[in-house]
């Protein structure tokens, strides 16, 4: 199965944000190319959010580029064999923590946002990586910084995708 056959399937089964599930769809079938950031009408994207072992805190990553507080995350590439491993690698990477696992069930949330050209649009797939219980980040090369966040801070360093998906994080992790 390709990561496109694989992105259809996830979108298929996810049951909130019809409309915005839709968008996603039909860019997939529209774009055979929709996967990969050369696509310039957009692409999709996947993320997680780490939460910590006592699952009261979020890792947050400072973006070197846009200067923000947002969730380990980044584009698709040839070697993922699926979205949620595109997410995971991508939570791995920036966040230097080894043994991170994505809370089961697929994604939480989708957060589709503008992006400076050449491409347009992130469709971003987002999950929830739980972190290990002796996790210790690392900054990679792509971040200014790296800070764990109470629940209730996030919404003070991010913007309202981030909070949102925080939101559906933590009802996630109630079910």
């Amino acid at each position: 199965m390709s990561l496109h056959d694989d992105a259809v399937l996830v979108l298929k089964a996810y049951e909130d944000q019809p409309e915005l599930r839709r968008t996603y769809l039909d860019h997939l079938a529209d774009h055979p190319d929709g996967m990969w950031k050369a696509c310039g009408a957009g692409h999709l994207t996947a993320s997680a959010l780490v939460v910590d072992p006592e699952r009261g805190r979020v890792l947050l990553t400072l973006h070197r580029k846009l200067g923000m507080w947002l969730q380990m995350g980044g584009h698709c590439e040839p070697g993922d064999a699926t979205v949620a491993a595109a997410a995971l690698r991508e939570a791995t990477e920036e966040s230097g923590v080894p043994g991170l696992t994505l809370l089961p069930g697929g994604p939480v949330r989708l957060d589709r946002h503008a992006i400076p050209a050449p491409c347009h649009w992130h469709l971003d797939v987002q999950y929830v990586a739980l972190a290990p219980p002796d996790a210790v980040a690392a900054i990679s090369d792509e971040s200014l910084d790296l800070r764990w966040f109470g629940y209730d801070e996030v919404a003070a360093v991010a913007d309202e995708s981030v909070v949102r998906l925080v939101e559906a994080a933590r009802a996630a992790l109630e079910r």
